[in-house]
């Protein structure tokens, strides 16, 4: 396990956004619907411009409060049980992404 979380610790978000993009598109959704739920998250107006490790932006970003309510399991892990900071961001984006591609409603995603 030390080994998985020492790779998304160094993950640069650039790498995965566009793969994030890539399986919304896939779903049919659209870059606009994961921006706007990732700026929820991230609290940053243009998410698709972030840059650096999932480190470094669990660090420096100001995670929405309620994304606390984000509950499920990704990758066979429970959400709300992480206990790592950089490792629940990392899958707490991963499950927004998936709840979006899967046709969740984005009011829904986003808690609201």
């Amino acid at each position: 396990m030390a080994d998985r979380a020492n790779r998304i610790y160094e993950m640069t978000y650039e790498s995965i956004y566009s793969l994030y993009l890539q399986k919304v598109e896939r779903k049919g959704r659209s870059a606009a619907e994961l921006d706007q739920v990732l700026s929820w998250l991230t609290g940053v107006e243009a998410p698709a411009k972030l840059t650096g490790t999932y480190k470094e932006l669990a660090k420096n970003l100001h995670i929405n409060p309620k994304a606390a309510e984000i509950k499920g399991v990704i990758c066979g892990v429970r959400v709300e049980d992480l206990e790592d900071p950089v490792i629940k961001f990392a899958r707490q984006m991963d499950k927004v992404v998936d709840e979006l591609a899967r046709g969740k409603a984005v009011e829904k995603v986003m808690r609201s």
